[in-house]
């Protein structure tokens, strides 16, 4: 049993990870509980799945544009200063959010706006943070080190949504964005008692980079790098067919509203059902260091990822747009089950493809190719929500939810035909 628990061996030699890691999971917490009351505020402002859906693509937008020029400053700048300062804006923008809860603006267009601008702060920190972890620990331990990263956040996407859920119902969205605002003081401490980390100086990043001025051609230095690496570009592309083309998380309000019944409580129900299949994924993850060939690992989590999504909207088509008063319990119950088989092959996917970034990009690079993984892990979902959001609209979310999950696994294995080397790539001997 103790072989097939979590390795836990980052938190036992790097303190500094240790307190990152409890920073991040209990600000991850506070995030989660916003994500899924933002949605349910709009969808109680508007009656929209579409308008939530638009969500992601006010977050894409700044993602993008800034994702990759965060990552340039991680290459450039001490990477503690660069994640310290846009924690220090996310923070200011989470209590933005609660003010006008307070308030009771009632404006989705102020929403908007907010959240495009924590997507920008964001898509500066989190290369940051993510590029920090390969300097607190040996590379033999980035599997372990990431399925413990994958655990916290999933614990955090599970908690939040239930609570923020039954903050909505039982208070309202101010203290629920208060209590985000509270809990984000956890990361900007663990950063906080972080050393200095600038960065290690290699072929294209002269000691001096620091002090050169950052813009497109430093961009462009990591966009040609990563044109030249098959292996690091393949594992965004097949992350992209999943996300894009597959993710559910904007058809939980309807679902839970017009299908399956409990209105808030069966959508925070839902999301932790999600959340949850990666905590299983990853509190189980002992043998995942002694898995070796990560490209196939990652085309068979996909592949589970596609079929555990068109199976959730084949609950929904079965179901039927019935608008229960009560809730259905069977339904539910099948709908956390492919939620749940969702959550655990993302899991899986997100360790191995994180550590193929961390193992086999040179740390000069790191920063630039971080941002581009932000955009992909981040920006993917936010457009995959605009995509089945739409689709909803011109089927129904439960066919949108069948159609995303066939076409993510069949543009997976095509992208995977394309690069064989992806298929045979083994960590032992990392390559690019």
């Amino acid at each position: 049993m103790p072989r097939l628990l979590a390795d836990l061996t980052p938190l036992r030699v790097s303190p500094e990870y240790r307190r990152l890691w409890w920073g991040l999971g209990v600000s991850n917490l506070g995030a989660q509980l916003t994500v899924v009351a933002v949605g349910l505020q709009v969808y109680e402002l508007t009656g929209s799945t579409l308008a939530v859906g638009t969500l992601g693509l006010f977050a894409l937008v700044p993602l993008v544009a800034l994702g990759l020029y965060g990552g340039a400053l991680v290459d450039h700048y001490d990477r503690r200063r660069v994640s310290l300062l846009a924690s220090a804006v996310l923070w200011l923008v989470t209590a933005a959010i609660a003010l006008q809860a307070w308030l009771d603006v009632g404006s989705v267009g102020l929403l908007y706006g907010l959240v495009a601008l924590q997507s920008a702060a964001f898509a500066i920190n989190n290369p940051a943070r993510s590029a920090i972890i390969p300097r607190l620990l040996p590379a033999s331990l980035m599997p372990a080190a990431n399925a413990l990263q994958t655990l916290a956040f999933n614990v955090a996407l599970t908690g939040g949504p239930l609570l923020g859920a039954a903050l909505v119902a039982t208070a309202d969205y101010a203290v629920a964005y208060t209590l985000d605002a509270l809990m984000f003081t956890a990361a900007l401490w663990a950063v906080w008692r972080l050393p200095a980390l600038p960065p290690e100086p290699g072929e294209t990043a002269p000691a001096a980079a620091g002090r050169r001025r950052v813009g497109l051609r430093s961009v462009l230095e990591g966009l040609q790098f990563l044109a030249t690496r098959p292996n690091l570009r393949t594992s965004f592309l097949v992350d992209l067919c999943a996300m894009v083309l597959a993710f559910p998380r904007v058809l939980w309000p309807a679902a839970a509203v017009l299908y399956l019944g409990g209105g808030e409580t069966t959508t925070g129900v839902l999301a932790a059902a999600f959340a949850a299949g990666g905590i299983l994924a990853t509190l189980f993850s002992g043998p995942l260091g002694r898995i070796h060939r990560h490209g196939r690992a990652i085309a068979w989590a996909i592949t589970g990822w596609g079929v555990s999504v068109a199976g959730f909207g084949l609950v929904l088509v079965l179901v039927g747009r019935t608008q229960p008063q009560g809730v259905l319990l069977g339904a539910v119950v099948l709908a956390c089950v492919a939620l749940g088989l969702a959550g655990g092959t993302d899991a899986l996917s997100s360790v191995f493809r994180q550590s193929i970034l961390q193992t086999a990009a040179p740390d000069h690079m790191r920063g630039r190719l971080q941002g581009v993984f932000i955009v992909v892990v981040a920006g993917g979902p936010r457009l995959g929500e605009l995509v089945m959001g739409a689709g909803s609209s011109w089927f129904t979310e439960g066919w949108a939810a069948v159609v995303g999950g066939v076409a993510s696994v069949a543009a997976m294995w095509v992208v995977v035909r394309l690069n064989p080397r992806f298929w045979r790539y083994d960590a032992r001997s990392p390559q690019a």
